[in-house]
């Protein structure tokens, strides 16, 4: 197959979520509240943890890094996923396709390795309580994020590459809200087994490996749990990584359906509830689980609450 035929395509035609005219704007309203409740959690929470100093530990260095994460992977796909409701055309750029796979799967590798990091942070708090500070340094915590960023980088630019490399010569329309792999590998009109392998290699290496270091980790983290004599003990324990927990199988529970299976086995519809839950709300779940399930969030919480109301009434 020649380039020719795939330079012609200049842009693609991202279908959405529905074609239905009657349901454009219910979704508009609807998405654009999601966003911005993802938006103002994840900064508020943010802003907490920069503006109380004794949150300045690993623990929410992390989880300050996860809301980040969460506030850029639902920017990756909202902004045009609104324009597009509100647009007859919805094209989006070849380059701003482009751009939008890589970010995902940077971000979304990010997300991934992220959370294997605060699962093996908590493990290192719960089972070696006294080498935790020696274990889990500032050091430790920036030497964690060039290696997730390189990780993340790496993965994104190798399925970017290879799905853009591909001949686009039967249809420029992409059945999804945003451009993502497998509904644009099923646009190429030649032989896609290389990618289809680099995809479910790729995201399922990074999902294996990040699961196994999160199991390991809980199965130490429960261990050590049960070997607490007082039931205070054990709760307080515990309630330092509910949190995790609860996004951990949110977030991989929904990868594992997305990018466990060939691409030939993929549902578009199945998918883009799949993809809907993993890159529009759980980014805004995550920073709600974790004000709600967290005591000492709650506690930052409510004293800055109740700091903003006393300097009101002075």
């Amino acid at each position: 197959m020649q380039t020719s035929n795939w330079t012609q395509v200049t842009e693609f035609i991202l279908v959405g979520l529905t074609e239905e005219p009657g349901l454009q704007l219910p979704l508009f309203v609807f998405f654009l509240l999601v966003y911005i409740i993802t938006l103002v959690c994840n900064m508020g929470i943010m802003s907490l943890i920069v503006l109380n100093h004794h949150l300045h530990i690993p623990m929410y260095f992390f989880l300050c890094s996860l809301s980040f994460i969460d506030m850029f992977l639902s920017s990756v796909t909202l902004p045009i996923l609104l324009a597009n409701f509100l647009s007859k055309t919805k094209t989006i750029p070849f380059s701003g396709c482009v751009t939008q796979m890589f970010l995902s799967f940077v971000v979304g590798g990010s997300e991934v390795f992220l959370l294997a990091v605060m699962a093996y942070d908590r493990y290192s708090a719960i089972c070696n309580p006294l080498l935790y500070p020696v274990i889990i340094n500032q050091q430790t915590c920036i030497y964690f994020v060039v290696l997730i960023l390189v990780i993340a980088l790496t993965n994104g630019m190798t399925n970017a590459i290879l799905t853009f490399s591909l001949p686009f010569c039967k249809s420029n329309k992409i059945t999804h809200f945003y451009c993502d792999a497998p509904p644009i590998i099923k646009l190429a009109c030649s032989d896609t087994t290389v990618n289809e392998v680099v995809l479910v290699s790729s995201a399922g290496g990074l999902i294996v490996i990040s699961l196994i270091i999160i199991l390991i980790s809980y199965c130490y983290i429960l261990s050590a749990i049960l070997k607490i004599s007082s039931t205070d003990g054990r709760k307080k324990a515990f309630s330092t990584c509910s949190s995790h927990f609860v996004c951990v199988t949110l977030f991989f529970g929904t990868l594992v359906f997305m990018y466990g299976k060939p691409t030939s086995s993929h549902s578009m519809a199945q998918d883009q509830v799949a993809s809907v839950f993993y890159m529009v709300m759980i980014p805004m779940f995550n920073p709600l689980i974790y004000s709600l399930r967290n005591q000492e969030m709650k506690q930052t919480l409510r004293k800055f609450i109740a700091g903003m109301c006393a300097s009101r009434q002075r």
